[in-house]
């Protein structure tokens, strides 16, 4: 809750002429791992449910799923399941806290061998580079925090598409810096709170995209 009390008091802040990067109140309504909902045509496909039973049943139609909790980061608590495991009771009362807690159930992507990809958005637009993030041996796990190498690449035409699906929502909420977490064709994760990986892209292609968040910044100001 400190987090929300945070959006709150900058709020205050905004409605006294500060410009808060990113608005306050978007902060509160683009939960990282509930937001991409509202693109269901770009994400894979999806449960969000407290309800075991209900979650069983996600895994036994979709083979291989990957579950996590809504408030999770740096690849914590993150787990993949297949049906016939014998540890889906044990981690599903884990995450859901017996059942009393709201957590996300979705398809497992193979393209993660891939790399999961981070895109740098900044005013709707992306930087025209990816991280893709590929997991360490014997992992799942595209979280540089959990031991995955980054490593950048041109966006693909799907890239673009997926960021044209959802860049003019982010501008239209004040979301002036996100970070898109991409799996093959599908956005996993719409991070609003602290993008990273501004300093791997900078270094691999001699870019300087807090340059381009300043100038945004100002651009903005000077428009108000």
């Amino acid at each position: 809750m400190d987090y929300i009390y945070a959006t709150y008091l900058l709020e205050q802040a905004e409605n006294n002429g500060v410009l808060v990067v990113n608005k306050p109140q978007s902060l509160r309504d683009a939960n990282e791992k509930l937001f991409a909902l509202n693109f269901a045509h770009c994400i894979p496909t999806t449960l969000i449910s407290t309800q075991i039973g209900q979650i069983k049943s996600f895994i036994k139609a979709e083979k291989t799923v990957v579950v996590k909790p809504l408030d999770g980061m740096g690849g914590n608590d993150i787990f993949k399941l297949t049906d016939g495991d014998r540890n889906i009771d044990e981690v599903l009362d884990y995450l859901t806290h017996q059942g009393t807690r709201q957590i996300l159930t979705q398809t497992f992507l193979s393209d993660i061998v891939k790399g999961d990809k981070r895109i740098l958005l900044i005013n709707g637009k992306p930087i025209d580079y990816a991280l893709a993030r590929m997991p360490a041996e014997g992992s799942f796990k595209g979280n540089l925090a959990a031991g995955a190498t980054g490593i950048g690449q041109p966006l693909s035409d799907r890239d673009y598409y997926l960021c044209e699906q959802i860049g003019p929502t982010l501008k239209d909420k004040g979301l002036m810096f996100v970070g898109l977490d991409v799996i093959g064709d599908y956005i996993t994760e719409i991070n609003v709170t602290s993008p990273t990986c501004i300093r791997e892209l900078d270094a691999q292609f001699n870019l300087n995209i807090a340059g381009v968040l300043f100038d945004a910044i100002e651009q903005q100001i000077n428009t108000e």
